[in-house]
């Protein structure tokens, strides 16, 4: 069965970008350089393979805008966008892939589970699109890359949350780079 997954790299402090919208370090990168390492290529493979086997992408608007909606489709995947906003051109006439859906974040998951089939939805969000998911209860995983680094601003993940909200943890992976954990949302 479908499940929507949040995977996102934070700082220790809770930031996943900086005040100017890039992931720290002096070559904006830094939150994402876990990734790159050739030291512990099992952990890599393992979360490759899972972004590489989702079968739908919902991303927050400010993150597609932001990213040119990945140029029209990620690695092949439709692409969800909860928005109130009418997407722009690009989105609109130029990416057949790109849906935005403008009545709500519950209806953009189902579009998203629907297209993905058996296979996973993976959430490409910034903050607010990750909060209406969890407040609408509509977001099942969390795997949050925690990287050795303090930000000290930026933009943070769980500023916002609408309760108390329960996690259960799945697995914990433990590098050099990042310590990998993954939460179920307990319903």
């Amino acid at each position: 069965m479908s499940k929507s997954v949040l995977d996102m790299s934070m700082s220790l402090d809770g930031y996943i970008a900086d005040p100017n919208d890039f992931l720290g370090g002096d070559d904006g990168e830094r939150l994402h350089k876990w990734a790159d390492s050739d030291q512990h290529p099992e952990p890599v493979k393992q979360f490759q393979d899972e972004w590489n086997g989702a079968g739908a992408i919902l991303a927050g608007r400010r993150t597609a805008e932001l990213m040119d909606h990945w140029g029209g489709s990620h690695g092949g995947l439709p692409i969800f966008v909860p928005s109130h906003r009418p997407p722009g051109p690009a989105a609109r006439w130029g990416y057949p892939l790109v849906t935005y859906v403008n009545d709500g974040i519950e209806s953009a998951m189902a579009q998203a589970k629907a297209a993905a089939g058996e296979r996973d939805v993976q959430i490409r969000g910034g903050a607010y699109t990750v909060q209406q998911a969890l407040k609408a209860g509509v977001l099942d995983e969390v795997q949050i890359h925690h990287i050795p680094v303090l930000l000290g601003a930026g933009r943070r993940l769980f500023d916002t949350l609408p309760s108390e909200i329960e996690l259960e943890i799945v697995q914990v992976l433990d590098t050099p780079e990042a310590t990998h954990i993954r939460y179920r949302v307990r319903r």
